[in-house]
């Protein structure tokens, strides 16, 4: 899931997510796509606050409210598929104390291809207009090639009794409908399709692994891995559970592998999801076993330079490394210091770990120059931190003299992690001081996406009280849309 200031749309190449706000109606969208002998479908999973809506006295005595949905899919402008209809809440006894969440599920058959996504919600009960929320979307399932479905957050699920819309492969299934996790979750449950493995051109058993990588440096979490043998079929039903209960707060990949006797990737799908869970630590025992001798890391014997060596890793630590950082290393000693550094790049590199500490180090530094700010390391500051994570944008067009808009930055990225294609990251200066740069939007998975960044980056001179505006009157000179289209 993105994080978000005003609305959110993750998009991943297997689940999609909306944080949506239509004047006072918050909502989460998620779905997913499946095939079928019938068809290519996909599957939606709504979720809207209860206490966001108007509630209507019906003559039982109870309370109920109604929601307008309208999901259209367009190529090039025209409509190749849509579902209109009313959604309607649990009837409650009391609107006072309201913070119930409703869930609305519903399946549209739409054929392979790359669409644009809308969504428009509106309370029936209120006389405000719906706000439209566009995404781009694309469902490819081949016929003859091994291919995953999108990956459904399970909440709960039963053997099925008899058939319904929450009916899949034989159980009932209650959608999570967030990929955000909080700490009072201790499991994830997810189900997914595997097609054509019949048709991958053998007939023995292939590995299916599915395992938790961190999504910043795209590192297997080996505590969290499974693998198993399974038989080629036309569909391999996937219904796994997972205990998260000590995976610590962070951002991650759920990936899911198949592979045949040779250990070759045949098949592979990954979904973004958020972790909360503050009281996981990291197991000292495990640093404590990380022998060090004659390692670069047992060279390193001054605290201060061993500590800012450790703080510079945390854009591209894991979750359990970033805490390890925020919380262990203040009053770590030495050695604790140096198994850690050492354990940090093994993880990555096995054979040359001195190596891959070296080149990092470099780009700190790198960092630090082009993005250090008087009272920020270069690896602290939103540039620096995407630079690292992410690398030297294909394209960077700045902007910090035009008359309305704070000072700006736009990155293109053509490729990010080999799976998101064209993104872009917003960064601006509101403060003159000290010339940071703060990523104000993007278009990325797991960053910031902030629909009114035009207002924001102009708000030294514009200001609206409207939290639906997202968009400014263009004036002379200003050219932060021209750049956002066309980064040069």
């Amino acid at each position: 899931m993105k994080k978000f200031i005003f609305a959110l749309f993750f998009l991943s190449l297997i689940l999609y997510g909306m944080d949506i706000q239509s004047k006072n109606l918050w909502a989460f969208l998620s779905y997913s796509t499946f095939n079928s002998p019938e068809g290519t479908y996909i599957e939606t999973y709504l979720s809207v606050a209860g206490n966001s809506l108007f509630f209507v006295k019906k003559d039982n005595g109870k309370f109920q409210a109604t929601i307008n949905i309208l999901m259209t899919f367009k190529q090039t402008n025209e409509i190749k598929a849509f579902k209109k209809y009313e959604f309607y809440s649990s009837e409650i006894a009391d609107t006072l104390n309201n913070n119930l969440y409703f869930v609305d599920q519903q399946r549209i058959a739409i054929p392979n291809g790359t669409y644009d996504f809308e969504i428009q919600l509106a309370d029936k009960n209120k006389t405000t207009p719906a706000v439209p929320y566009t995404q781009s979307i694309s469902i490819d399932f081949p016929k003859d090639k091994p291919s995953f479905s999108g990956i459904e957050l399970i909440k709960s699920y039963v053997k099925s009794a008899t058939p319904t819309l929450l009916t899949k492969s034989g159980y009932d299934l209650v959608p999570y409908t967030f990929t955000f996790f909080p700490e009072n979750e201790s499991k994830m449950t997810f189900y997914c399709e595997l097609y054509n493995m019949d048709k991958a051109g053998q007939d023995e058993k292939f590995l299916l692994s599915y395992y938790i990588e961190s999504f910043e440096s795209n590192l297997k979490l080996n505590e969290y891995a499974r693998v198993k043998k399974e038989s080629p079929k036309g569909v391999n039903v996937i219904l796994m559970e997972l205990s998260i209960e000590n995976l610590a707060s962070g951002n991650y990949n759920l990936v899911l592998e198949a592979r045949n006797q040779k250990n070759e990737l045949v098949a592979s799908k990954k979904m973004f999801f958020q972790r909360m869970n503050p009281k996981a630590q990291m197991a000292m025992s495990d640093l404590q076993s990380t022998e060090i001798a004659n390692t670069f890391a047992e060279k390193i014997t001054n605290r201060d330079t061993l500590k800012e060596y450790i703080n510079s890793t945390y854009p591209i630590a894991t979750g359990i490394e970033k805490a390890f950082i925020r919380e262990t290393l203040k009053k770590a000693d030495l050695k604790t210091m140096q198994q850690f550094l050492y354990s940090f790049w093994a993880q990555r590199d096995e054979n040359s770990p001195e190596t891959a500490w070296k080149n990092y180090k470099e780009l700190v530094y790198k960092v630090q120059v082009n993005f250090g700010t008087p009272i920020k390391k270069g690896y602290q500051t939103d540039r620096g931190r995407v630079y690292i994570e992410y690398g030297p944008p294909n394209t960077r067009s700045t902007q910090y003299n035009e008359p309305s808009n704070y000072p700006y930055e736009i990155w293109q990225y053509y490729t990010l992690n080999n799976n998101q294609r064209n993104k872009k990251f917003v960064f601006y200066s509101p403060d003159m001081v000290t010339s940071d740069f703060f990523l104000l939007h993007s278009d990325a998975t797991g960053e910031v996406y902030n629909p009114r960044w035009k207002i924001d980056l102009r708000s030294r001179i514009y200001a609206t009280h409207d939290l639906q505006d997202t968009q400014v009157i263009q004036s002379w000179g200003d050219m932060e849309q021209s750049y956002w289209d066309l980064p040069n």
